[in-house]
């Protein structure tokens, strides 16, 4: 029985920081939305537990130690007293830290199928999810949701501006690591997120004073014919367009330079 999860990439239509919690994690409102596509976990009966790694990134994730898809699957097996018998699989499509919550994505992907595989409650996935890391269970959702506090108290979202929106991510393959751009926010809060589209994204400045080419992915999506909306994501580099129709995406995907990374998508 060999059972397929998708983890979808995560975008941040806006991104407030607004100060710092208790506990030092910075509080945050932002509003998830997730693309059709992304990476995918498939999970097989397996003597005892391991992980592979395939895809066009698995060869950014070695010799990194324990990944997400590995704390997820042994932290829900220990909260739900079963073996952790399984052989995971997962299809790394995304680039590694690039703010579309790859890491994360997979993690809930991994909760989501093994909940199903192991036929336990589903709130074991829901307490472990915020244990992995602030965007997981937002990522456990998959669906467009505001967040607040570190980013981990949701609310769903209803907007027909957002569903079926064609989408274009690009990256320009430079990781960037999230606590060096949260290290770099000023401290300025700017205000509180109420509508998407005049909202923004407090760690743009300092993502781009790490990596200048963001720069250049914002100005080349904003030219593109058909881009309603750009805006780069979570802690970067990646960002993203919408865009009027999918044949103005797809026209734009086509001319997007060799060396950055791109995917053509919707939004869920």
């Amino acid at each position: 029985m060999l059972l397929k999860e998708p983890a979808p990439a995560k975008l941040n239509l806006a991104l407030h920081v607004r100060g710092k919690l208790p506990d030092g994690r910075h509080r945050l409102e932002t509003l998830f939305a997730f693309c059709i596509d992304g990476d995918a976990i498939t999970a097989e009966p397996y003597d005892g537990f391991r992980l592979k790694v395939a895809g066009p990134f698995a060869a950014a994730l070695s010799g990194t130690g324990p990944n997400l898809v590995e704390r997820a699957a042994l932290a829900l097996a220990d909260a739900a007293k079963v073996e952790p018998d399984v052989l995971l699989t997962l299809d790394k499509r995304l680039p590694v830290a690039s703010g579309i919550g790859g890491g994360s994505a997979d993690a809930a992907a991994t909760l989501r199928l093994l909940t199903r595989m192991w036929r336990i409650d589903p709130r074991h996935a829901s307490a472990v999810a915020p244990t992995i890391g602030s965007d997981v269970p937002a990522c456990l959702l998959s669906m467009t949701c505001r967040g607040e506090g570190a980013g981990d108290g949701l609310e769903l979202v209803d907007d027909p501006a957002i569903a079926g929106a064609p989408v274009l991510l690009v990256n320009p393959m430079i990781p960037l690591s999230t606590a060096q751009v949260f290290a770099g926010w000023e401290g300025t809060d700017r205000g509180t997120l109420d509508e998407w589209r005049a909202g923004r994204n407090d760690l743009e400045a300092p993502a781009r004073a790490l990596v200048p080419e963001i720069g250049d992915v914002l100005d080349w999506l904003g030219q593109q014919a058909g881009a309603e909306f750009v805006r780069m994501s979570g802690s970067g580099a990646t960002c993203f367009a919408l865009f009027k129709t999918e044949d103005a995406r797809d026209c734009a995907a086509a001319a997007v330079p060799a060396k950055w990374w791109h995917m053509a998508s919707v939004l869920r």
